[in-house]
C-alpha cells in the first residue's frame, strides 16, 4: 500500500479516473451550468433561516440578491459545529470559500460563499471541546457534557454552558481590550439562544459575513424542504449508491491506496432521527428498511419525509450530493479526509443526475507567535518540521551548533556511500556474496540511523529540561500532540492581537498553503 494519501495524489493530479475536475481547472468548473437550482427559491430559503437566526442584515441581503441571480454560482465550505468554532481550520476553510468566491466572482455571474453548518452530525465528541493558548503560555482546554447520538441542531444551548465559556475567556491571560472584543463576539453568538449549531453558526457569520459568507443550516424547515427531493430518490434504490462507493473502494485499493469511506452489507447512505431524538443508520434487506430501533418501509419513510424532511437525513456518503443538488455549486473547498470521501462519490453523484463539483484542497495555515517565529529561525528549521519531529528539530539543530558531525546527515550519507562502494568491490570479487552484503549495508545504515535519531532526542531533552524550549514549540504548534489548526481554536489569535490574524486571514490569496508570522 502506498503510503501517499489520496488528497496528495489528487493535488498532483494523479487520480483523473476519480474526479471529474483537477483541482486547479477552476475554469473548466466555471464553464458548468446549473440551470435545474430555483436561485430564488434558494435565496428565499436561506432569507428565512438567517431571519430565524438572526443574522439577516444588509450585507446578507446584499449577498443573497446576487445569490438570486440566474447565473450565480456558489463555493461552499463546511465543517462540525465545534464549541466557538472548534479547531481553528474551521475558520479557514470559511475565508478559503469567501476568498475563492472573490477571486471567481463576476458581474454577470456572481460567484458567493457558502459555509454548511454540519447540524446534523451527531458525533459529540467531535465538537464539545476546544482549545486556546494564552500569552502565559497555558494550554485553556474546555469540554461541553454535550449530548451523544443526537444531531448537535437539536441540542439546546445550556445557561451553565455560557458560565463555562465567559469563566474561560475571563481566564484568559492577554491585553484586556482583546478580551473584552472577543468576549462580545461570544456575547452577541450566545444573546439569539437556539441550539449548539445556531451558536457556531453566528460565530462565523460574525467573524466572515463581512467577507461574503453566508452560512447554512440544513436543519432549518425552509432549507430541508428543499433538499427532500433528492432523499426521496435516494429511498427508490437506496443500494445502489453505497454499492459505488465499495466500487470505488475497490479501484482505489487496486491502484494502491486506502479507501476513506466503506458501506457494509445493507447499509445505506441515509439515517433517520428517530422520536427519542437518536440519530440512527437505515440499513435495508431488499424489502424494508430498519434500524436499531424499528423497522419501517418506503412508505414510512416517504411519509416522515413529508411531515418533517429534516428527519431523514444524509451519511457522509450522500451529504456532498444532496449540498450540491441544492446548490449551484462551482467548487466545494475541503481538507485532506474530504477529498477521500470525494474519490468515491463520482458516480453517487451520477445516481442524482449530477456531476461532481471541483474538489478545492482549503487554505492551510499555521500561525507563528513572535517568540515561536524567532525560535524556528535560530533552529532553521518550519513549523510543518517541527510538527513532524519536534524532538528531531531540536535536536539537530544543538547538534549543528556543538559540531557534533556524528549525527548529521551528511555523515550518514557519506558512511552510506562507503559501503556500496564497499559493496559493489565485495560483489565483484565473488557475485554470490552480493546480496548478503547489499543486506549488511541496509541493516547497518538503518542502525546507524536509529542510534542518530536516540541521540539528538536525547539532545533535545537535556536541552529542553534547561531552556524549555521543545516544551513552547510543542505547545503553539502541537498542542496535546495534534498540529496547530486541528486543535487551536481560531479566537486564541484574535484574544491575543486584535482583528489583526482575521484581517491577514482574508488578505491571503485562495488555497494558501502557509506559515503566517504574527507581530
Amino acid at each position: 500500500m502506498t503510503t501517499r494519501s489520496i488528497a496528495a495524489a489528487y493535488r498532483a493530479g494523479d487520480l483523473p479516473g476519480f474526479f471529474r475536475w483537477r483541482a486547479d481547472d477552476l475554469e473548466g468548473a466555471r464553464r458548468t451550468e446549473r440551470p435545474d437550482v430555483d436561485r430564488v427559491a434558494l435565496a428565499d430559503a436561506l432569507r428565512a433561516y438567517h431571519r430565524d437566526l438572526g443574522t439577516l442584515d444588509r450585507n446578507v441581503e446584499a449577498t443573497l440578491t446576487r445569490l438570486s441571480h440566474p447565473n450565480s454560482r456558489v463555493v461552499v465550505t463546511g465543517q462540525q459545529a465545534g464549541l466557538l468554532t472548534g479547531p481553528a481550520y474551521s475558520v479557514h476553510k470559511g475565508a478559503d470559500a469567501a476568498l475563492l468566491a472573490r477571486h471567481l466572482d463576476r458581474e454577470d455571474a456572481p460567484v458567493v460563499a457558502v459555509y454548511w453548518v454540519a447540524s446534523q452530525d451527531h458525533d459529540a465528541a467531535e465538537v464539545a471541546s476546544t482549545t486556546l493558548l494564552d500569552h502565559s503560555e497555558k494550554l485553556h482546554c474546555l469540554t461541553l457534557d454535550v449530548p451523544q447520538g443526537v444531531p448537535v441542531g437539536r441540542v439546546p444551548w445550556r445557561e451553565e454552558w455560557t458560565a463555562e465559556v465567559l469563566r474561560l475567556l475571563d481566564a484568559f491571560d492577554t491585553a484586556p481590550e482583546y478580551r473584552a472584543a472577543v468576549r462580545a463576539r461570544v456575547e452577541r453568538a450566545l444573546a439569539g439562544g437556539g441550539s449548539y449549531a445556531d451558536v457556531f453558526a453566528r460565530l462565523i457569520h460574525g467573524l466572515l459575513a463581512p467577507a461574503g459568507l453566508l452560512v447554512l443550516d440544513p436543519l432549518h424547515p425552509a432549507l430541508a424542504a428543499r433538499m427532500a427531493p433528492t432523499l426521496a430518490r435516494e429511498l427508490e434504490r437506496p443500494l445502489d449508491g453505497p454499492a459505488r462507493i465499495e466500487d470505488a473502494a475497490a479501484r482505489l485499493i487496486e491502484v494502491g491506496f486506502e479507501p476513506q469511506l466503506r458501506r457494509p452489507t445493507g447499509a445505506t447512505n441515509l439515517f433517520l432521527e428517530g422520536e427519542d431524538g437518536q440519530r440512527r443508520l437505515l440499513r435495508f434487506d431488499g424489502r424494508r428498511f430498519s434500524t436499531e430501533a424499528r423497522a419501517h418501509t418506503r412508505e414510512d419513510l416517504l411519509a416522515i419525509l413529508n411531515a418533517d424532511p429534516s428527519r431523514l437525513t444524509p451519511a457522509a456518503g450522500l451529504r456532498p450530493v444532496v449540498q450540491d443538488a441544492l446548490l449551484p455549486t462551482l467548487a466545494f473547498v475541503v481538507g485532506p479526509g474530504e477529498i477521500a470521501y470525494g474519490a468515491q462519490l463520482a458516480e453517487v453523484y451520477e445516481l442524482h443526475g449530477l456531476t461532481q463539483p471541483l474538489l478545492w484542497p482549503r487554505l492551510s495555515v499555521t500561525w507563528l507567535e513572535p517568540n515561536v517565529a524567532r525560535l524556528l529561525s535560530r533552529l532553521n528549521a518550519t513549523a510543518a518540521q517541527v510538527q513532524a519531529d519536534p524532538e528531531g528539530v531540536l535536536g539537530r539543530a544543538l547538534a549543528r551548533e556543538r559540531g557534533a558531525g556524528a549525527a548529521s546527515t551528511e555523515r550518514l550519507a557519506a558512511l552510506d556511500a562507503e559501503l556500496r562502494a564497499l559493496t559493489d568491490e565485495l560483489a565483484a570479487l565473488d557475485p554470490t556474496l552480493a546480496g548478503a552484503a547489499e543486506r549488511t549495508r541496509l541493516r547497518t545504515t538503518a542502525r546507524v540511523r536509529h542510534l542518530q535519531t536516540l541521540a539528538v532526542r536525547a539532545l533535545a531533552r537535556q536541552e529542553d529540561d534547561r531552556t524549555r524550549q521543545l516544551t513552547r514549540l510543542k505547545r503553539h504548534l502541537l498542542p496535546n500532540g495534534v498540529p496547530q489548526e486541528r486543535e487551536m481554536n481560531f479566537l486564541t489569535f484574535l484574544l491575543k492581537h486584535g482583528d489583526a490574524p482575521l484581517g491577514r486571514l482574508l488578505d491571503l490569496p485562495p488555497g494558501t498553503q502557509a506559515e503566517v508570522p504574527l507581530t
